[in-house]
């Protein structure tokens, strides 16, 4: 039965990513299978205990929500699938771990590490990853709302899976999300959705933003040396007292650059 549900969940995650990552348009968010927990920490810390790295930790289509995890080393475990929504990971270890599909709404990440970690089409609207290090991740996931102040995406892959476009535009939505201070170095940030998002002291160097969405983001202060604006829609982005501007690649092949609020 609960290897059927499992299927079930990773089958919906699949369905719905390809209807623009809306996995939450027909699934009950107050029902006990998105806001309980079939396991205490103890049981999770004994997992983790029993893992090796040839069997990592494995909680896939697990109901976790809730769970204090906080401090946690769960780098390498699998949670594909998982239900995480308001679990406490702040200062969690995340290296390597996959969380494709897996729900964590409102959950709070601060501070935790998830260098490595793989995030395809997970649901993270609304979480808190304020100082988290996500350095060569790889991140499809909707962020929509999501708390990032201070965090690092260096060198993490959020751009779109143009290989896989029978299940939608696979990359990061990251609408309205509060970006102040984001270490974004190096980052893949190509046709990402970045709308209204704050980005203000955010550092691009070197970063992609092939093809992104910046509608009304405010990029007061960022710092763009090597960042390429390829095709990048800025219209209404506030774009005040920039770094590096006139280092920046291909900022005369952004879009709407007339449209930009400089003042």
């Amino acid at each position: 039965m609960k290897r059927t549900i499992a299927t079930a969940a990773l089958a919906l995650g699949l369905v719905t990513a390809a209807t623009a990552q809306d996995m939450m348009r027909d699934v009950d968010l107050l029902s006990p299978d998105m806001v309980s927990a079939e396991m205490t920490r103890e049981e999770v810390e004994a997992a983790l205990a029993a893992a090796t790295i040839a069997a990592p930790a494995d909680f896939t289509g697990k109901r976790l929500s809730g769970l204090d995890l906080s401090g946690l080393n769960l780098s390498g475990a699998i949670f594909r699938a998982a239900r995480l929504n308001k679990t406490r990971l702040a200062g969690a270890r995340l290296d390597r771990a996959v969380l494709d599909q897996a729900w964590l709404l409102d959950a709070d990440l601060t501070g935790a590490s998830l260098k490595g970690a793989n995030l395809f089409a997970s649901q993270m609207a609304r979480a808190r990853l304020d100082g988290a290090d996500l350095s060569g991740a790889r991140v499809a996931a909707d962020l929509t709302g999501a708390s990032l102040v201070g965090a690092s995406i260096a060198d993490a892959n959020l751009g779109a899976d143009m290989r896989n476009q029978s299940m939608g535009l696979m990359r990061a939505v990251l609408k309205s999300a509060k970006l102040e201070r984001l270490n974004a170095r190096g980052a893949d940030l190509s046709r990402v959705d970045l709308e209204f998002a704050s980005l203000k002291g955010a550092d691009l160097t070197g970063a992609s933003l092939k093809s992104a969405q910046l509608g009304g983001a405010d990029l007061t202060g960022v710092t763009v040396i090597d960042t390429d604006f390829d095709g990048a829609d800025l219209v209404s982005v506030k774009l005040v007292a920039p770094i590096g501007l006139g280092q920046a690649k291909n900022f005369d092949k952004a879009k709407n650059r007339d449209r930009l609020i400089k003042e």
